[in-house]
């Protein structure tokens, strides 16, 4: 168990089991693929597709207290021109990694807290929302915390 426990890094779970550490290592793989290897770091929307449901909204809190929706649609659009702006793929010293902090799993829902860095540098805290559809986990939404 504490073998299992290190391979997490220590990631709290709502319930225990075979299963749940199945879904909790889905997740986090779904994590770096879609989200920091294709959204983030190489703009490859081949992964970004594989992990994020078509539903997806990040939610921007507004200086009015409002809320501003950024659909993975607008995303991709956002990546397409950073593609061919040449500021993605990102280069060695700005490349996005992310530490895990908890996932919590319940059935066929989840969330995933971890931090967000730019290089060395902690940037945000992100919140991720998850649900399982069939086998697969997906991204429908995001909140963060800039840093």
């Amino acid at each position: 168990m504490f073998s299992v426990l290190c391979l997490l890094g220590f990631t709290g779970v709502a319930q225990s089991g075979p299963e749940v550490e199945a879904d909790i290592l889905a997740i986090r793989k779904i994590i770096q693929t879609a989200y920091v290897e294709g959204l983030q770091n190489e703009g490859d929307t081949v992964k970004i597709n594989l992990g994020f449901h078509p539903g997806f909204e990040m939610l921007i809190p507004g200086k009015d207290g409002g809320l501003k929706k950024f659909s993975i649609a607008a995303w991709k659009e956002k990546i397409k021109a950073d593609l061919q702006s040449g500021r993605l793929p990102r280069n060695t010293e700005e490349l996005i990694s992310v530490k895990f902090l908890n996932i919590d799993v319940s059935g066929n829902a989840a969330v995933a807290k971890f931090e967000f860095y730019v290089g060395r540098k902690l940037t945000y805290i992100d919140y991720q929302c998850l649900y399982k559809f069939g086998n697969d986990w997906k991204i429908v939404s995001k909140i963060y915390q800039k840093l």
